[in-house]
């Protein structure tokens, strides 16, 4: 089973400034089809809070900060993201929060399939429900 998990992401530094790369495979476990990005979150507010059942994410903390709440239906762990150059990788039947914004943030998800309102729990019971109805490894 694929865990989450911090990924450094390279980076490129001179006095021009820092350039930074992902190009899919082998940096990340799947090659990524969609972009998309979240910003204007105000600081009490929540985004995410679901699971996807067959995609994965890759989150980064583009600009500003925010805390991932991962969840994999025994335990949570707290993520802090606030730089550029690592992000966190979401597999499939991971519950997710995203919560504490800083003012100005922004957060940039890649995705291994395009959207589909279809595969995502966005309750948490159901989420649990299939978790816990498969075998644990």
């Amino acid at each position: 089973m694929k865990q989450y998990r911090l990924i450094d992401i390279p980076r490129f530094d001179e006095p021009r400034g820092t350039l930074s790369v992902i190009e899919g495979k082998p940096l990340l476990p799947f090659n990524p089809v969609r972009f998309f990005y979240i910003y204007g979150v105000p600081v009490s507010e929540k985004r995410a809070c679901d699971a996807l059942k067959d995609s994965e994410e890759f989150i980064i903390a583009l600009a500003g900060g925010f805390t991932i709440t991962v969840d994999d239906g025994y335990s949570k762990t707290d993520f802090e993201l606030n730089r550029p150059d690592h992000g966190l990788y979401i597999p499939s039947l991971i519950w997710h929060e995203l919560h504490n914004f800083a003012p100005s943030t922004v957060c940039g998800v890649l995705a291994s399939k395009p959207y589909d309102q279809n595969d995502c729990y966005r309750v948490y019971e159901d989420f649990l429900d299939a978790v816990r109805s498969r075998p644990r490894v």
